[in-house]
């Protein structure tokens, strides 16, 4: 978010400088070092519906770099695996008698022709899918993934959730081949975000990485005075897209307004947002193999015996070019950041996870696989509660050279790079005028 920021604001003339805590930019979409070749961190795919996204790789002139592989699709349930990969197969699909698969078919339309996602947020999820799917279609499928996704806490999120979902993945169907395509640019974000550096400091930016924000303050001069661990700075703006509870951290309660524009909070629900705004957090285990654990891209999981949330084929979208002929599976968990299995160390990760692949995949040999890495991120994204828009914190601050833009904001679209590109133009679309400093 930061980065593609950064680029926009440098090709309109601005001199800007990107502080980042990490040692690279990019955040959850940063790289990782699998040993014989580098990909990304986390798991991320391109849509053909993701119009911001291609828009900023086009404009990085990196379109050529885009490339499209057709995916399919397992669900995993009571030790077996099925494949849903087809209209057919979702037919065939035993888990469901033929009134709910229906009714599911009819949930995904439904679903995908909503836009007045306010009505949404009034709503449970269970609520939500329980009317419209119905019963045995939710305790049987809904219920189990949302389990696997969010714990307990699936009861407290808004129907806005799992329809932000339907509706980003329904659009992940060509329509011209029937089937789901889902594609990556060579050399991963990796690449991506060599690019953006290049842009950022040829037009005289600067991105300090390994550096922290400690304070942000007005002077008495109208900018914006930022103290890092390292250095002062003095800016005529500042955009904040650190999460919520770092943002309370290093700005005073009282600059910041939450919720709806125009709505007016009070102090107290200021200082409390940092704590009404809850995150998943996640930790993502991935086994770089000589040959591949499946053939699909991913496998929805719904068996409480398996200690992952997720099995994600990413070999089976990634040209093997790029891993060196090697495969990459992700396998993430998904809990609360307040969870403490979340600083569980790396071992046990490493322990339990690769038991549940063989407990799925009994047949495969456990000696083709070459490392096992864990990467965890505390702060994922926010959880969707009953009328969430109404505890986010505005773009415009109180304070007119100090914006916040976050992923907290994503009030009806679950967490993509995809979104987070929509939320940069939408921003600079907004505050564009009022950036330009004469």
């Amino acid at each position: 978010m930061g980065m593609a920021l950064a680029h926009k604001l440098s090709a309109d003339g601005h001199i800007v400088t990107v502080i980042e805590h990490s040692d690279k930019p990019g955040g959850l979409a940063t790289w990782h070092n699998f040993g014989a070749f580098t990909w990304d961190r986390f798991y991320h795919v391109i849509l053909p519906s993701d119009r911001h996204l291609i828009g900023l790789i086009n404009d990085l002139g990196m379109s050529d770099h885009l490339q499209w592989q057709r995916t399919y699709t397992g669900f995993y349930v009571d030790n077996k695996l099925h494949s849903i990969s087809s209209n057919m197969e979702f037919l065939k699909f035993p888990l469901l008698s033929l009134t709910s698969k229906i009714r599911l078919g009819f949930t995904m339309l439904y679903g995908s022709r909503i836009n007045n996602w306010q009505k949404l947020e009034t709503q449970s999820c269970e609520q939500w899918l329980r009317r419209v799917s119905g019963n045995e279609t939710f305790e049987k499928l809904w219920k189990p993934l949302l389990l696997a996704k969010l714990g307990p806490s699936y009861k407290r999120v808004s129907a806005v959730f799992i329809w932000s979902y339907i509706k980003r993945m329904f659009s992940a169907r060509d329509k011209s081949a029937s089937a789901e395509q889902l594609g990556h640019v060579k050399g991963g974000y990796k690449s991506i975000f060599h690019t953006l550096q290049n842009s950022i400091t040829s037009a005289s930016g600067n991105i300090r990485l390994n550096e922290s924000v400690s304070n942000i303050q007005p002077t008495t001069d109208d900018r914006m005075h930022v103290q890092t661990d390292k250095q002062s700075y003095d800016f005529d703006h500042v955009v904040c897209t650190s999460p919520v509870n770092v943002l309370n951290q290093i700005v005073s309660p009282e600059m910041i307004k939450l919720g709806k524009p125009g709505l007016e909070a009070t102090d107290q629900a200021v200082s409390n947002a940092g704590e009404e705004v809850e995150y998943l957090g996640v930790v993502c285990v991935v086994i770089v193999s000589k040959t591949p654990l499946t053939h699909y891209y991913v496998v929805n999981i719904a068996d409480d015996s398996v200690p992952f949330t997720g099995l994600i084929g990413m070999s089976n979208v990634v040209n093997p070019e790029n891993t060196e002929n090697h495969h990459l599976t992700y396998l993430p968990r998904y809990m609360l950041s307040t969870d403490d299995e979340l600083k569980k160390p790396d071992n046990y990760f490493k322990e339990r996870f690769l038991a549940g692949i063989k407990s799925m995949f009994p047949d495969y040999n456990m000696d083709d696989i070459v490392s096992v890495h864990v990467n965890r991120a505390i702060k994922v994204q926010p959880l969707q509660v009953l009328n969430y828009s109404n505890i986010v914190p505005e773009a415009q601050t109180r304070h007119h050279r100090l914006h916040v833009l976050n992923t907290s904001q994503f009030v009806n679209a679950t967490l993509n790079n995809n979104e987070v590109i929509a939320a940069v133009n939408a921003f600079y679309h907004t505050f564009s005028n009022q950036l330009q400093i004469k």
